[in-house]
């Protein structure tokens, strides 16, 4: 879980910035019920799935009850997030031959965020992912979570992820910095509008700073460190000095 920095560095930057993001999210909840998000992106490696186990994390944080559930079902992540075995997962529970409750992974970091693998990757992902059972699936973990979080396939590669939007109540787009051209951006948006996704927002990942918000709570920190110093030396001086004259 080494990519999952909300666990691994919750006090850092990056982490507060996810924290953000959660933020806009309950607060786009407030004329419409936001439960279930679906996260994707242009192209593979923009970081969809880090993006999306930070953002679990988060809400996980406050208490929620949270799920993960690997809806890429051609190239699955999210098992490698977490260190979980992929053997069952959405497909075994789909097709019957398991149930949620023993597929389902609880992570040993996180108390209230569960784990819903990719499982065997069918030969007909599409067709699995728009079938009424998985729709039905997906609004009966509606009553179990607050929030369902679904890594879905690059929307500007395959039709998937817009597939999956027509059963979320809002979908993240995932935007590598200096990696997506412009007009493969424009074109995965346009997939999402043309079928109604609700779009939450835009995360811009892999964005580096000239001076990162690292880099400035530690000059603050050091800064007010060597003030404080300068201080205590002064005023030891100070105290040297009356002594003298006493």
């Amino acid at each position: 879980m080494n990519k999952i920095i909300s666990i691994n560095s919750p006090k850092s930057p990056i982490s507060e910035a996810y924290r953000g993001i959660r933020t806009n999210i309950e607060f786009s909840n407030l004329d419409k019920e936001i439960k279930v998000i679906g996260v994707t992106s242009s192209k593979q490696s923009e970081g969809k799935s880090t993006v999306i186990a930070n953002l679990a994390v988060s809400f996980a944080a406050l208490e929620k009850k949270v799920l993960i559930l690997d809806g890429d079902l051609r190239n699955p992540s999210v098992h490698r997030m977490f260190g979980l075995s992929n053997i069952h997962g959405v497909t075994d529970v789909l097709l019957e031959k398991h149930n949620f409750v023993d597929c389902v992974h609880s992570t040993e970091d996180i108390n209230k965020l569960n784990v819903l693998t990719c499982g065997q990757i069918p030969p007909n992902p599409s067709e699995m992912l728009s079938s009424k059972r998985m729709r039905n699936f997906v609004d009966s973990l509606r009553e179990y979570y607050d929030y369902i979080f679904i890594d879905t396939p690059p929307i500007g590669i395959i039709t998937d992820a817009g597939i999956i939007s027509t059963y979320t109540d809002g979908m993240v787009f995932v935007v590598s910095s200096n990696e997506v051209d412009i007009n493969q951006a424009k074109i995965a948006k346009e997939r999402l509008d043309a079928v109604g996704a609700n779009i939450l927002g835009t995360v811009l990942n892999k964005f580096e700073a000239k001076r990162s918000g690292n880099d400035y709570y530690n000059y603050y920190y050091e800064e007010h460190d060597s003030r404080g110093k300068s201080e205590k030396r002064k005023n030891k001086r100070k105290k040297k000095k009356e002594k003298a004259m006493s």
